[in-house]
């Protein structure tokens, strides 16, 4: 069978079993009760304790002291300064783009005049101050830094901070805190984790409390922006890496392998899935897979990721890979079929679209100018990755001039009267004789 072995899920998607099907569209995020316990746990204390529960909690996980949470500006413009030229260049090149392509996004006020003066208009005001999030551990992200921090400049947020674990030097990665540098975030606190989210929720002597949080990070990490949602506004749920591929005859099946290898070394619980639109095309990804993931640097973590949530599926048009992929909503979709430009008019439900072969996800990942913060888990069926729309709120103003509130006023009077609100009636009926 096609991918047997090699990817969990193979053959003609008709032919998928039931327990295949849930096992594939069933992604719910943060499913372990454990963590969301710990996470919750986390969170109360630092509410309760404030600085003195994020020090213990940087002591425990981290294997730091750290005598203050924040770092010092002088520190972070010191990273940016020792930055490589190459790298600082490649950041510089990559915030200009998330600069031009989330100005554009920017929505605009509006007013409408239903009637006769009677004016509705609509603003969009930007929030006061957000919270972002960039992993630490293993591996660092500047590259989160400024996908979040960039576009709430751009809305006009008042103040951006930045909360990044500590590595054992007590500070966040140095990659990061250049990152923090080049997108003018305004403070940075090294702490980590979901005492990092619960003190941008409810702040801390040092930590102030956020409008919204925004930002990637491990499994404790989105059970805690679940767990606080009643107070403070986040991005979306956020869980592992997806990508589906759409790929017809005319695809290179070297493409197709390398970029579900780059998705898979994500975590081994991305779920990366092909769709072929012919068994020959299936057989050609699958050789060429197999010799990529023998390849990979990181191929423990990709052979896990395919054997866990991989996927080589076969189906017979591209009309038929979009529906299914319209039904799984993944975060990334790349479209390596002939004719791209028409058949992404066709997308509903996908965090983000690339558009032929040539658009790799990694382009999307860092330079492009579009947000790698996206929905995940099915949740691009609802939620949009994330832009300078998550920075505003919107501000609804409604006018009425003289002779509109006399006409209102009658009308506005029986409707009240119908839902037997006589103060709501006698409010309106005032205007009707002035």
């Amino acid at each position: 069978m096609i991918g047997a072995g090699l990817v969990r899920f193979s053959g003609a998607v008709e032919e998928l079993t039931e327990a295949d099907r849930d096992a594939l569209f069933s992604r719910a995020t943060n499913e372990d009760a454990s963590i969301t316990l710990r996470a919750s746990e986390i969170i109360d204390d630092v509410r309760v304790r404030g600085d003195d529960a994020l020090r213990e909690l940087a002591f425990a996980l981290d294997g730091v002291s750290l005598e203050t949470l924040e770092v010092p500006r002088a520190t972070i413009l010191r990273a940016l300064d020792s930055t490589p030229p190459d790298v600082r260049r490649v950041l510089e090149r990559s915030a200009r783009n998330i600069a031009t392509v989330h100005g554009a996004f920017m929505p605009t006020p509006m007013e409408v005049e239903p009637e006769p003066g009677v004016v509705v208009g609509r603003r969009p005001d930007p929030l006061q101050r957000v919270g972002v999030y960039a992993p630490g551990g293993r591996a660092a992200y500047p590259s989160s830094v400024l996908m979040g921090a960039i576009p709430a400049r751009v809305a006009g947020v008042g103040e951006v901070i930045l909360c990044s674990p500590p590595g054992s030097d007590g500070l966040p990665s140095r990659a990061v805190l250049a990152a923090a540098a080049l997108a003018n975030v305004d403070r940075v606190f090294a702490i980590g984790g979901a005492g990092a989210i619960g003190a941008m929720a409810y702040g801390t002597r040092s930590v102030p409390r956020v409008d919204r949080i925004v930002g990637p990070g491990n499994a404790y990490v989105a059970a805690a922006k679940l767990l606080v949602v009643r107070q403070v506004a986040i991005d979306s749920p956020a869980g592992p890496s997806e990508l589906i591929l759409i790929a017809d005859d005319s695809a290179d099946p070297s493409v197709v392998a390398t970029e579900m290898v780059a998705q898979a070394e994500h975590d081994p619980l991305a779920c990366v899935i092909a769709i072929a639109i012919s068994e020959a095309t299936a057989s050609r990804i699958e050789r060429a897979l197999a010799g990529e993931v023998e390849r990979a640097d990181r191929s423990e973590i990709v052979r896990e990721a395919l054997a866990g949530h991989g996927g080589i599926l076969r189906v017979s048009s591209v009309a038929a890979a979009v529906e299914f992929s319209n039904r799984f909503a993944p975060e990334h979709l790349l479209l390596c079929v002939s004719n791209a430009a028409a058949v992404v008019r066709s997308v509903r439900n996908a965090g983000t679209v690339f558009v032929g072969e040539r658009s790799s996800v990694a382009f999307g990942d860092y330079m492009t100018g579009a947000n790698h913060v996206l929905p995940t888990g099915g949740l691009a069926r609802s939620y949009s990755g994330l832009s300078p729309l998550d920075f505003v709120r919107w501000t609804t103003y409604q006018r009425v001039g003289a002779a509109a509130a006399a006409n209102l006023a009658m009308d506005v009077g029986v409707f009240a009267d119908a839902e037997s609100l006589p103060g709501h009636a006698a409010a309106a009926r005032q205007w009707s004789a002035r």
